[in-house]
């Protein structure tokens, strides 16, 4: 864990540490490090994402903790259709209990990140008698509005 003076800080990564071990994961400072990229960053992340954030952690750790990560619960996996699976921290309820986290998600063709649209409610979508849903993925794919912007 790292150490600081600064109490707002110091709440955060106790925050943290807390959620850690409601998941039964053991906050361990690699794990503490993953988890505090995944909440700075504005996108969900891939393993490739993290490791240009992290230089000083090997790659096999990282996914290690990623998946640790995602079979707790704590985080989900997003398939974009880029080819990398990407990350991002469960926001919905306490925890996201299959693999989505009832929102949609925007990809965008030009730069190639993924948006969480968390405003956005997904579409109920009847489906046939006998049928059971587990989990939700809806992608949008299109330009996000940064790239939209520089084309003008």
């Amino acid at each position: 864990m790292t150490k600081t003076d600064n109490p707002a800080q110091r709440a955060q990564e106790e925050d943290r540490i807390r959620s850690m071990e409601s998941h039964g994961i053991k906050p361990t400072a690699m794990r503490l490090l993953v988890y505090r990229e995944l909440e700075r960053a504005r996108h969900p992340l891939s393993l490739k994402d993290l490791e240009e954030r992290m230089v000083t952690a090997e790659r096999s750790t990282i996914f290690r903790t990623l998946t640790l990560l995602h079979e707790h619960h704590l985080i989900h996996a997003i398939e974009d259709g880029s080819g990398a699976m990407k990350y991002e921290l469960c926001h919905s309820d306490a925890d996201c209990t299959s693999d989505e986290d009832r929102h949609p998600h925007f990809y965008c063709e030009q730069c190639r990140r993924t948006f969480c649209l968390h405003d956005s409610p997904l579409p109920h979508v009847p489906l046939p008698p006998g049928f059971h849903a587990n989990a939700t993925n809806l992608l949008i794919k299109g330009i996000c509005a940064e790239c939209h912007a520089t084309k003008k």
